[in-house]
C-alpha cells in the first residue's frame, strides 16, 4: 500500500459495503492496519450486519441503519480494549459485512440415485433435482463455523456443502414420506417444504437457514420410463385391432405416395388390405339355422322363401298370385281357408318340403280345406 492510500485509510471516517456480486456471502472491510478512528460512522443497509472482529475475537454486531462508532455502541469492544473511562484515539478492529439476504441462484441434484421402496415398482432409483435459496440468520455464528479469516466468503464456497446435506436428507423424506413413484410429481411442494424446515435445522448451528426449497422433477432410470410410455401408449390406444388397421391404412397411403416402391410390395400391401378390410366389413356369423332345400320351382308360383327364419309355429307360406306370402301358423293358414285365399289348389310350402305343392296334396293343410264348409249351391 502507497503513502496516499494509509493517508486516504486514515482519513475515511465511513465504513459500509456496496455489494454488486450478488455472490458474496461475507466481505471484510478494507482498512490500512485495521485502524478505525473514534466516532467514525458506520452503515448498514437493509439485508445487511456489520460484526466486528478484534484479535480473532467476535465482538460486538450491528442491524442496519447508520451507528456512530463510540464507546457506548462498542460495549464488547470496549471491554476487550480495556476502555474503562472513554476512548478517543484511532483503534484497530476487522469489519466483517454480512449479507442476510435470500441467495435464491442456488442448485441441487442428485449425483447418485437415491434407491426407495415403491408398492407398484418394488425397489427404484430416482433422480432428482432443483433449486433452494439460503439465508444467514446468525452472522456470529457463521463468522465462527465456516468463514474464519476469508475476507471475500461467497455462495460456492458453502454450495456443495449444502448440496451434500440435501442429497442426505432427500432418501430420508422420500421414505418416510411413503408416496407412489407415480404420484410424487402431486407431492412435489410438500417435499419441498418438508426438506427446507429439516435443512434449516440441521444448518442452525452453522447460523444459515433454509427459508425455500423447490423440487423441479424427480425421474426414473430410462429403462423405467420407456415401460411406462409403453403401458400409456397400450392404453390410449385401446382396441388393438381397430389400431392395426389404422396403421395398415396409413401405411397403404404412404406406399400410394410413393410410386417407387416394387410392384410386388404393392400387391402384398394391398392384399394385406383386402383381407384387413374383408374382415372388418364382414358381418358377424348368424346362429344356423335349417336350409330349405332348393325348391322345384312351378310355373307361375312365388320363388322359395328367404330371410329370416320363421317366428315358432309360423312355418307355411302360401303362393298367391305369383306372390309368396307367409309365413303363417296352422291358426292362420285355417283363416285364409275361411277367407277364400287359401284353396286346394293354393300352392304351400314349409322348411322339409322338396318343393311347392298344392294345398290339397298336403295332409296337415288339406285337413283344414276339409273342415271348410263348401259354397251354397245356386238357386
Amino acid at each position: 500500500m502507497g503513502l496516499f492510500d494509509k493517508i486516504k485509510g486514515e482519513l475515511v471516517d465511513i465504513v459500509e459495503w456496496l455489494d454488486d456480486s450478488r455472490d458474496t456471502i461475507v466481505w471484510r472491510f478494507p482498512r490500512y492496519e485495521n485502524e478505525i478512528k473514534m466516532g467514525a460512522r458506520l452503515v448498514v443497509r437493509e439485508s445487511q450486519a456489520a460484526v466486528f472482529v478484534n484479535e480473532g475475537l467476535v465482538a460486538d454486531v450491528f442491524e442496519p441503519g447508520t451507528h456512530t462508532l463510540e464507546t457506548q455502541n462498542l460495549p464488547i469492544l470496549s471491554t476487550l480494549k480495556g476502555w474503562k473511562h472513554g476512548f478517543h484515539s484511532p483503534f484497530k478492529a476487522e469489519v466483517y459485512f454480512v449479507s442476510t439476504r435470500q441467495f435464491t441462484d442456488m442448485k441441487w441434484g442428485t449425483q447418485n440415485p437415491v434407491i426407495m421402496r415403491d408398492a407398484e415398482f418394488g425397489m427404484v432409483r430416482l433422480r432428482a433435482f432443483g433449486a433452494f435459496s439460503a439465508r444467514v440468520v446468525d452472522p456470529t455464528k457463521l463468522l465462527r463455523e465456516l468463514v474464519g479469516t476469508d475476507p471475500q466468503f461467497r455462495t460456492g464456497e458453502v454450495q456443495e456443502f449444502l448440496r451434500q446435506n440435501i442429497v442426505s436428507h432427500l432418501a430420508t423424506a422420500l421414505a418416510q414420506a411413503g408416496i407412489p413413484v407415480l404420484d410424487l410429481a402431486a407431492h412435489q411442494a410438500d417435499l419441498g417444504d418438508k426438506l427446507a424446515t429439516a435443512l434449516t435445522d440441521e444448518l442452525a448451528d452453522l447460523g444459515i437457514a433454509v427459508p425455500r426449497f423447490v423440487v423441479e422433477n424427480i425421474s426414473l432410470p430410462p429403462e423405467v420410463e420407456e415401460s411406462i410410455d409403453k403401458r400409456t401408449s397400450m392404453g390410449v390406444v385401446g382396441n388393438l385391432d381397430q389400431y392395426t388397421k389404422f396403421q395398415a391404412a396409413e401405411a397403404l397411403e404412404a406406399a400410394a405416395e410413393n410410386p417407387g416402391t416394387g410392384t410386388g410390395l404393392g400387391l402384398g400391401m394391398g392384399m394385406g388390405m383386402g383381407q384387413i378390410f374383408a374382415g372388418a366389413t364382414a358381418p358377424a356369423p348368424a346362429a344356423p339355422a335349417s336350409a330349405a332345400p332348393a325348391a322345384t320351382q312351378t310355373p307361375g308360383a312365388a320363388a322359395a322363401p328367404s330371410g329370416p327364419p320363421p317366428l315358432p309355429g309360423a312355418e307355411w307360406f302360401c303362393g298367391e298370385g305369383g306372390q309368396q306370402a307367409g309365413p303363417f301358423d296352422l291358426a292362420g293358414l285355417s283363416a285364409r281357408v275361411a277367407a277364400g285365399t287359401l284353396t286346394a289348389t293354393t300352392l304351400v310350402w314349409k322348411a322339409g318340403m322338396p318343393g311347392w305343392e298344392p294345398a290339397s296334396a298336403v295332409p296337415d293343410v288339406a285337413r283344414l280345406l276339409g273342415a271348410t264348409p263348401p259354397p251354397l249351391p245356386q238357386a
